[in-house]
This record gives C-alpha cells, structure tokens and sequence, in this order.
C-alpha cells in the first residue's frame, strides 16, 4: 500500500524562485534611463539619426534592447527625448550666458564665445551631432534650429545687433543676421572640425580656450596691429 499523502489544497503552492511578474525588464540601477539616453547621443553622432536601430543603442549600453522599448516605447519617441532631455538642456546653457549679456553688444558677443565653449565642456557631443543633423541635407535636427531654437537664439541676436546699428553702436556695414552666421561659424565649427584641425597642425589637442581667447580677440580687434 503506497504512503504518499494526497496534497493539502489549504497549502499554497511553492513558485520557482526564478519566477518574477511580467512588466518591467531586469534592469541594473536607478540610473539607466540616462545612460540609455547617454548612449543614443553617443549612437546619434557617430551614425546618424536616421542610421541609428534601438539594438545599436542597446549594444552601445550593453544592455538587452527589451529595456529601450520598456523606457521609450519606439525610436520616434526616444528621439523625442533625447532632444527634450540632451539637446535643449545643451542650447539653455549657451541661453543662459546671453541672458547675462545686457544690452553691450560687445558683452553679448563675447558671452555667445563664452557660451559655446561652455556648453561644449559640458555636451563635447554637440558639435559632432549639429553639424551631422542640422547642415547635413535631410539632418533630423534642422527643424527643431528653424521652429525651436531659431526663436530662441539666431532671431534674438540678430535682434539685437539690428538695434545696436541703429543706436550707432554696430558697424552699419554689417548684416545683423549675417553676423550671427559669422558667430557660429567662427565657434562651433573649428570645434566640430577639431580632430582634422588636429592632424593639419599636428598637435594632440584642440585648445578650446586658446580657440575662445582668439575669437574674441578677433570680433574685437580685428586684424589689426593697434
């Protein structure tokens, strides 16, 4: 006669300990949602927007793709918020030092040189992404500079130096919203253009604060021997 005693339906049933509720995917730290944005910037600049697959970003943070959908739901949506969480806090920083600026041009100028050194130090990765995603023809970025920024920054400035002129503070030779232009290119391009500048003149750092000193230097002196 067997001895095995039936099972007792009051005791609860042992789970695997193995098993966890379906929802959200193993994850390793409270801070993985910024280093999975870290790690689509990092993606964004090498490759591309466009050229970027949610598995790259993944292997980029080595995690498993799972936790990309879990956080952003699709690569729209986390594009959407690498711009709201990565790219706008990088343009508040160069906002920020012109709203220090005043109404002195010249204080205005030097605070947008400032401004961009700074806001490099902070995001080095901004550079290499402006110029891939918004000069570039079909850049993911362009319409976020038009609708968003261009309000922001390039009309204000331009703005300003419009007003300068006609209080007889600015050469009246120059075009407001052509030295805005003139700005941009002498900042944010030779730091985008660095690694190349680099192995022109063979060194083996970009100066970003020699590279200040002498923009300024340059707006305000010319180039002049006075």
């Amino acid at each position: 006669m067997s001895t095995e005693q039936p099972p007792n339906p009051r005791r609860p049933r042992k789970t695997p300990a193995t098993r966890r509720a379906p929802g959200r995917p193993v994850a390793d730290g409270p801070d993985l949602r910024s280093r999975l944005l870290d790690a689509a910037i990092v993606c964004y600049t090498r490759q591309g927007i466009a050229a970027t697959a949610l598995r790259s970003i993944a292997i980029e943070a080595g995690v498993n793709p799972a936790l990309l959908h879990y956080y952003f739901g699709d690569k729209e949506q986390l594009q959407a918020a690498v711009i709201q969480e990565r790219v706008m806090p990088a343009i508040a920083t160069l906002s920020g030092h012109l709203r220090t600026a005043g109404d002195d041009t010249a204080r205005l100028i030097a605070a947008f040189v400032r401004g961009v050194g700074e806001t490099v130090a902070e995001h080095p990765w901004f550079p290499s992404l402006w110029v891939r995603e918004v000069l570039c023809e079909g850049g993911a970025l362009r319409d976020l500079l038009v609708d968003q920024i261009g309000p922001q920054l390039p009309q204000m400035m331009a703005q300003r130096f419009a007003q300068a002129q006609r209080d007889g503070q600015l050469n009246p030779d120059l075009d407001p919203r052509y030295l805005v232009v003139s700005l941009v290119g002498l900042t944010l391009f030779p730091i985008a253009g660095a690694p190349v500048w680099q192995r022109v003149f063979g060194v083996e750092t970009f100066d970003s604060a020699a590279l200040r000193d002498h923009t300024i230097a340059l707006l305000d002196r010319g180039l002049g021997c006075g």
